[in-house]
């Protein structure tokens, strides 16, 4: 892309003024977290000023708060380009990489640092610190393959793990989740409490089991005048989760939800949140539905909190498994062949329908780019085509892609989630593209209304309730994260 000097001739010292007091708004607002109105502000500045690399870094951090991964490393490539001795631009650059899972792309950049600056401590630590993670992810991606016959769920000896006299905790009967299981756990987690690992290990070998026979789309049929409710994503906010509960009841055969990816990260009360949701599916198995998100994978698990956070609880090995239960989750959910429901959203091609979706062979890590990695990642986009995804995963898609889907697979329309909004919700595509989020106040930092949607069989008619944060215990959210990343994103 040609400079604002190649096209408009050299920068007027007015324009450069203007771009600076610009920047500095913008910098009151990322202070204040207000991350898209600091993006606009910026890009203001960069409208001014195009030859100025701390626009584009300042802009490059913005962009990694939304979790815009793609938008973030082509910013800070181009303050590199522009200044090419300005170090925390690398420090973006790695972090944009980082959260895309490229750990080798991030290391080149901190090595390079070092080498332009070799009595730089700070770029030498950061170096080290990185290298370790490259260095730990090689090692057990090598065991892995020394063991890929090894299936974790089966390793799993329970009748070796003893309920020890002093736990009070619920207990399952039978080995089976009851009702009654599910309340007092419930009640157990509101209070800080820790499900005893016999009973947490019982749920995910039994959730990995069942969901091993579901397909890749799972088929919902809700009668006519049977309420459903769509949920999308939670993030580890577990008093929140408990708020929706209270709105709009418990999980029953008569009050069915589904809940639509990204039960996990982030928030720091995660393994709540995944318990919960498991043990209300193996309850209600055909009234309890939930999809894969993004978030429900490895390398997100590693960066963003939930792997630490089990890790920390329970055991690296049963952060292992839930790696394993999570490849069974489906993908995608249609109700009454009508309403297609999907994390991410549609895809780089014309042509897919739904029988593609049930085909897709989904026991692993999603891969960079196809059906499997669309559905997890994709965003939908105003204006009509396609173009390259803001987070450097998927597509972004326009209403036209939208309409021709839906019309080619016979729906009324789609919802997905995977998005911050500002409301708990956004229409979008003439009605036919419905985001749903249920995290507010994301992060503790966003400010942003949840939102569920429910509706009834017989016309399918999207109704919206909105609700505010509540109160949770001082724990921080990304308490478990990868303190690295928290470290470059300074």
């Amino acid at each position: 892309m040609a400079s604002n000097e190649e096209i408009m001739g050299p920068i007027s010292q007015e324009d450069i003024d203007a771009a600076e007091k610009l920047k500095n708004e913008a910098n009151d607002y990322f202070k204040k977290q207000n991350y898209n109105r600091a993006i606009e502000l910026y890009t203001q500045a960069i409208e001014k000023n195009g030859k100025n690399a701390v626009f584009y870094a300042n802009r490059s951090i913005a962009n990694l708060r939304l979790e815009n991964f793609g938008y973030a490393l082509s910013d800070a490539s181009k303050a590199i380009e522009l200044d090419k001795s300005y170090t925390k631009a690398y420090y973006r650059r790695a972090a944009s990489h980082m959260s895309l899972g490229k750990y080798k792309l991030a290391l080149k950049d901190f090595e390079y640092v070092t080498k332009v600056r070799p009595n730089d401590q700070d770029a030498k630590m950061k170096y080290n610190e990185c290298n370790k993670i490259v260095k730990k992810i090689a090692f057990e991606k090598a065991i892995s393959v020394d063991k890929k016959e090894v299936n974790i769920a089966d390793s799993i000896n329970l009748d070796s793990m003893t309920i020890e006299d002093e736990y009070e905790g619920p207990t399952l009967e039978d080995g089976k989740v009851t009702l009654k299981f599910v309340k007092e756990l419930m009640d157990f987690y509101k209070h800080e409490k820790r499900l005893h690992k016999k009973y947490a290990y019982k749920i995910l070998i039994d959730v990995k089991t069942y969901l091993q026979q579901q397909p890749s789309l799972v088929d919902i049929k809700v009668p006519d005048d049977e309420k459903f409710t769509v949920c999308g994503d939670i993030h580890g906010q577990y008093y929140d989760l408990m708020h929706i509960f209270e709105l709009n009841g418990l999980p029953s055969e008569e009050n069915p939800y589904l809940f639509n990816g990204d039960f996990v990260d982030r928030g720091s009360f995660s393994v709540e949140c995944i318990f919960t949701l498991f043990s209300f599916k193996l309850l209600y198995p055909n009234h309890f539905y939930m999809s894969r998100g993004n978030h429900e994978t490895l390398d997100m698990n590693r960066m963003y909190g939930f792997r630490g956070e089990v890790t920390s609880k329970y055991t690296s090995q049963m952060a292992d498994l839930f790696t394993e239960v999570y490849n069974w989750l489906p993908l995608a959910h249609c109700i009454n062949n009508r309403v297609l429901v999907m994390h991410g959203g549609l895809f780089s091609k014309d042509d897919v329908t739904l029988d593609d979706i049930r085909s897709v062979d989904r026991n692993k890590q999603p891969p960079e780019d196809g059906i499997m990695c669309e559905l997890l990642w994709s965003d939908p986009q105003p204006m009509n085509g396609r173009a390259p995804s803001k987070r450097g995963v998927g597509c972004q898609f326009g209403p036209d892609v939208t309409a021709n889907f839906l019309q080619r697979n016979g729906l009324d329309y789609i919802i997905r989630s995977h998005e911050v909004k500002n409301e708990g919700y956004e229409v979008a595509h003439d009605g036919k593209c419905i985001t749903v989020f249920s995290a507010p106040n994301y992060c503790d930092t966003m400010g942003n209304l949840g939102a569920f949607i429910t509706m009834k069989g017989k016309d399918l008619y999207p109704k919206y309730t909105t609700y505010a944060a509540v109160p949770h215990p001082d724990v921080k959210p990304m308490a478990y994260a990868n303190s690295f990343l928290s470290m470059i994103c300074q």
